[in-house]
């Protein structure tokens, strides 16, 4: 057997330092070649920099639906002009800020009371019976319209309603016309 080395039995390397660049090449090159290719893979879906203000789109997309403003109607047509939201349309139709005219007893009670006393919800007496409204009867038509303005156990204050407290009043009195 030689003693001396075949020169053809060697690798490419040689020395340490060849070693290290061939590793840095084979494993640390491509891993930055391809976060470089990720990068500009998905840069491509923002904007430019300084193309959009950050916090003025962020404002927009959180902004409020609605706002609430207290004050006189002047007031409020004022701010509703200056932020050029269009007036709401009334609830029933009517002009906002016209007077309406005035339920009759029976009128309110099919509007607001009938919901609870047709049924007798919530231990409510039921409209017309006179077991019921026997024991109520007898407080007079004073203590009941108070407790129906109010308001009495799961009964909210005038039912629910925006009547005046005279309507109230007459719906009540319609209630007892039926007991009587």
């Amino acid at each position: 057997m030689s003693d001396h080395a075949h020169d053809s039995h060697t690798g490419p390397i040689k020395t340490p330092a060849q070693l290290l660049w061939t590793s840095f090449f084979s494993f640390v090159a491509p891993i930055f070649i391809i976060i470089g290719l990720v990068y500009y893979v998905t840069s491509g879906d923002k904007p430019a920099a300084g193309a959009v203000d950050p916090e003025l789109a962020t404002a927009q997309r959180i902004q409020r639906v609605g706002t609430v403003v207290l004050g006189d109607a002047a007031t409020i047509a004022a701010a509703m002009a200056a932020s050029g939201a269009a007036p709401a349309p009334a609830a029933d139709g009517a002009a906002a800020g016209a007077p309406t005219a005035a339920l009759s007893g029976e009128a309110l009670y099919n509007k607001a009371c009938v919901a609870c006393h047709a049924a007798g919800v919530a231990g409510a007496p039921k409209f017309g019976d006179k077991a019921a409204w026997g024991p109520r009867i007898g407080l007079g038509l004073e203590a009941l319209t108070a407790s129906a303005i109010k308001g009495k156990n799961a009964m909210p204050p005038k039912g629910g309603s925006t009547a005046s407290d005279a309507e109230i009043q007459s719906a009540v009195e319609f209630i007892l016309a039926a007991v009587k």
